[in-house]
């Protein structure tokens, strides 16, 4: 059994560890930091300064939760454009495909490789 984990709100919104330029970046100069969680899964919470990126095929799930910031994301599949922001939920599924424009500083909580 995996620990009870419990994130205040004040890590959720305080400074993150640089963690790099996102790689793939393709425009802008999206710097990123992060805070993970100590858990089986890859849970934390990510920001990135503006800039773009294709996703190719993702390895597993992702569902993440927009804490501040807006991001546009094409779906490849189906070619919908959405202007993602805070309160904002995404779920991008294992073998998705699309593009991530982030246009104002994005924060999100983020898990993946659960599946």
């Amino acid at each position: 059994m995996q620990p009870y984990v419990y994130v205040p709100a004040d890590k959720i919104q305080g400074e993150l560890e640089p963690n790099g330029h996102r790689a793939g970046y393709d425009s802008g100069d999206p710097k990123t930091a992060i805070l993970k969680f100590d858990t089986a899964f890859k849970t934390g919470v990510w920001e990135c300064q503006p800039g773009g990126w294709n996703i190719t095929p993702r390895e597993d799930t992702e569902v993440c939760y927009i804490v501040s910031g807006r991001v546009r994301v094409t779906d490849n599949g189906s070619g919908n454009v959405y202007e993602v922001s805070a309160g904002d939920v995404v779920v991008q599924p294992k073998g998705w495909t699309g593009r991530w424009e982030v246009l104002e500083t994005v924060r999100k909580v983020y898990c993946h490789g659960f599946d």
